[in-house]
């Protein structure tokens, strides 16, 4: 065991990111898997892009090197990684193992929310190309670091992993007085497994 969630039952273990494959190892009698399906979720994300893509820059750029609450990332790191989660996902359906290493890149020590933005359109272009021209078969097995997951549990959980942090952010705008319109409600993450809180304790 090499990172954390890790669920434990004497010698055996599993990686605590998939909610069917903890289902399954506890041996419940629960409905597990994406509640939404995949033409459900692609839209919800491409929200969720599209909302952070005019969110950002709305972020005063003495700003971004303040820490977020609880954790030692600073909002530059947490602007990029809410589309780096996304990018991962797109190299994970094309091939390539996601590892949790895509998750803890950082983006340019000077970058502003303008290039993040940029960065951010980049991706949902790629993103759109490969839900009109790509593989979108929901069973199709993708390679993760806790193991071949379906498709459509890597969309659905790189929607809400990418949803919670445009959540995060929305209320980190608020925090330092910069009024928005809020683009996204509760019914835009409705059916997620969205964490309770908007951030941990």
């Amino acid at each position: 065991m090499r990172s954390v969630p890790v669920l434990s039952r004497g010698k055996d273990f599993i990686f605590g990111q998939s909610t069917r494959e903890i289902v399954a190892f506890l041996g419940l009698q629960e409905k597990s898997g994406p509640e939404l399906s995949p033409p459900e979720l692609y839209a919800r994300l491409d929200k969720f892009m599209t909302a952070a893509i005019g969110l950002l820059p709305l972020m005063p750029e003495e700003k971004l090197h303040v820490h977020v609450p609880g954790r030692p990332r600073s909002y530059r790191a947490l602007a990029f990684h809410l589309f780096r989660v996304v990018a991962a996902f797109l190299d994970a359906q094309q091939g390539t193992t996601l590892v949790q290493a895509a998750f803890r890149e950082e983006p340019a020590a000077d970058a502003g929310m303008a290039d993040v933005a940029a960065y951010g359109a980049g991706v949902q272009t790629r993103f759109r190309d490969w839900w009109a021209h790509g593989d979108t078969e929901a069973a199709r097995l993708l390679p993760t670091y806790y193991g071949d997951q379906s498709l459509h549990e890597l969309l659905e959980r790189t929607t809400w992993h990418s949803g919670q942090h445009v959540r995060q952010w929305m209320m980190l705008l608020e925090r330092e007085g910069v009024a928005h319109d809020r683009p996204l409600g509760e019914a835009d993450f409705a059916r997620l497994p969205m964490p309770a809180n908007v951030w941990d304790g």
